[in-house]
């Protein structure tokens, strides 16, 4: 089916084609990469129409993604590959990486430079709190959807990528880029629960939308509600906040969101204490922030299951002294800690009782910020966005997807870690796949997992079949091959192997986590270093594996 639906000043695309604009830029695309390969002399046919199809992808890991790609990039500029590369996708920390290179026009012809700054950038301060704190507030005053992925993306990410990236993926995108085909990717949170419908969401310059449903949008208008002919596209900042929301496992994001709320707080209480126009005594602005920061407290309490007993009557105490005396207290019912839905109820209207408070003393202070921030807490929203496709009438659409007027959506990571369904999507006839893997754990486990995730499938989706050594399942070699009948080669590269690592293999995985903060100038030099060699050592089994891909779809052409 292919159809264009209109949604007031939105344009809903259900096709399972590629997006006119994208076939326009592959056609382009294809072209640059025939000249390169002939310039290569690596096996092609005449025929331009023959040439493979490539993408290469890059799995998420925080910073060591990010910085990981940016090298692993420059290793195949300098071995003339890069040009080969029709489709470039990242998950979570490598969409860091992405944005960083797309600012720049044409980034691939000049990636030394590009990445001299780039590094420029990560090696140097942080965006200063006072920054982050008005971006944040920016996010809450312009969206109608807010969630913690805008706190995510303001306090959070621009700790890594230091930087406020307010250009949109419309904006920064040259149709005429020499660049690879640039696909960011997500999941839809509900199906993600559900264990069933469509979860792999792909965001490219063009559209955003349902890999494997093909329902899409023009990206421009995705997350907007289509009212009065008004949109407003999200930025590079959260496009990054929104795709690597799992850099960390929950509880641990739970407490390092806690932090940067409590962070944000004093920000804003010391600004508040400076201002000489507000019309409330420093005592009170003291009392009013302690309050805040208590239930910030209780509600970590309460997700590790620690009794807040203690922080409600720090709480009680203070808002009595805000109020003279009059405050009612809460409820005299101790909260079930072993119960976590009725934890969550007791906390969430424990918060509203806290708030009413406060606003009953306080009327003329904007309370409805943090009150929005404590909601998306309890309730653990992110990406929350309008459901571009709600109430639309398509057979081919998950029912689910056509009744909900929001979805949230959230880093891929959390189901899989490598963006496979972006690039196995039919219509794009990929041959070959890159798959530079930068994650923590086991090394193989995105591979074996898409290959399960294909076969599991209705219809199945080809992929080839998945067999690791044994003893190389914790100890890998730098470089795996797999192939499969009517399936596209993969090529798997785990960052840290026994090749670039030698013996040191676990001392490299231990001094790189995920989350440990932004890395220093010397550990961004010795990473780049030790992900670079990974294409460097292997050049020329990239390139035969290349001109395989040619010979096999020779082979295949009816």
């Amino acid at each position: 089916m292919s159809a264009f639906n209109v949604q007031k000043s939105g344009e809903v695309r259900i096709s399972h084609s590629l997006h006119p604009k994208e076939k326009e830029f592959v056609d382009r695309r294809r072209d640059a990469v025939f000249r390169s390969l002939q310039e290569l002399n690596i096996h092609t046919s005449q025929d331009e129409d023959e040439v493979q199809n490539i993408a290469l992808l890059a799995s998420g890991g925080g910073e060591r993604a990010m910085v990981g790609l940016l090298e692993c990039l420059v290793q195949l500029d300098k071995a003339g590959l890069l040009d080969c590369i029709l489709y470039l996708s990242g998950v979570s920390g490598s969409t860091w990486c992405m944005a960083s290179l797309y600012k720049e026009p044409d980034w691939s012809t000049k990636l030394e430079t590009v990445k001299d700054n780039i590094v420029k950038r990560l090696s140097g301060p942080k965006v200063s709190w006072g920054d982050a704190c008005e971006k944040l507030k920016k996010y809450h005053k312009e969206k109608e959807l807010f969630s913690l992925t805008d706190v995510w993306a303001a306090l959070v990410v621009t700790d890594y990528v230091k930087e406020i990236d307010e250009q949109t993926l419309t904006e920064e995108w040259d149709h005429y880029s020499k660049d690879p085909f640039p696909i960011y990717t997500a999941i839809d949170k509900q199906f993600k629960q559900q264990g069933d419908g469509d979860p792999w969401f792909e965001i490219s310059p063009y559209e955003a939308g349902y890999s494997l449903t093909g329902a899409f949008v023009d990206t421009s208008s995705f997350g907007s509600k289509f009212e009065n002919g008004s949109k407003n596209e999200m930025d590079m900042l959260y496009l990054q906040g929104l795709c690597s929301s799992a850099i960390a496992d929950e509880e641990e994001i739970y407490q390092i969101i806690c932090m940067k709320i409590k962070d944000f707080l004093h920000i804003k209480k010391m600004k508040m204490l400076e201002e000489t126009t507000t019309d409330l005594s420093s005592w009170e602005v003291e009392q009013c922030f302690q309050v805040l920061v208590d239930l910030v407290d209780a509600h970590l309490y309460v997700r590790i299951g620690e009794d807040p007993s203690a922080l409600h009557r720090s709480i009680a105490k203070t808002l009595n002294n805000l109020g003279g005396g009059k405050y009612q207290s809460f409820s005299d019912e101790k909260i079930n800690l072993n119960d976590k839905q009725a934890a969550k109820l007791y906390m969430k209207q424990y918060t509203e009782h806290v708030f009413n408070n406060l606003s009953l003393n306080f009327t003329f202070w904007p309370f409805d910020f943090f009150k929005d921030i404590f909601k998306c807490l309890i309730h653990w929203i992110w990406g929350r966005n309008y459901n571009f496709i709600h109430n639309m009438t398509d057979k081919t659409v998950p029912p689910d997807l056509l009744k909900s007027e929001t979805r949230d959506y959230e880093d891929a990571g959390l189901l899989l870690n490598s963006p496979y369904f972006s690039v196995l999507r039919e219509e794009r006839n990929i041959d070959l796949i890159i798959s530079l893997d930068f994650s923590e754990g086991d090394p193989f486990l995105t591979i074996k997992e898409t290959a399960d995730i294909c076969s599991a499938q209705k219809p199945k989706i080809p992929f080839p079949e998945v067999h690791i050594p044994s003893k190389e399942e914790k100890n890998p070699k730098d470089f795996y091959v797999f192939k499969g009948p009517n399936a596209p080669t993969v090529i798997h590269i785990p960052l840290f192997n026994v090749v670039n690592c030698g013996d040191d293999l676990e001392a490299w995985r231990n001094k790189y986590g995920t989350f440990q903060g932004p890395y220093s100038a010397e550990m961004i030099k010795d990473l780049m270093e030790v992900a670079g060699k990974n294409i460097s050592n292997n050049v020329e089994k990239l390139r035969e594996q290349i001109g395989a891909a040619v010979g096999r779809k020779e082979d295949n052409e009816p």
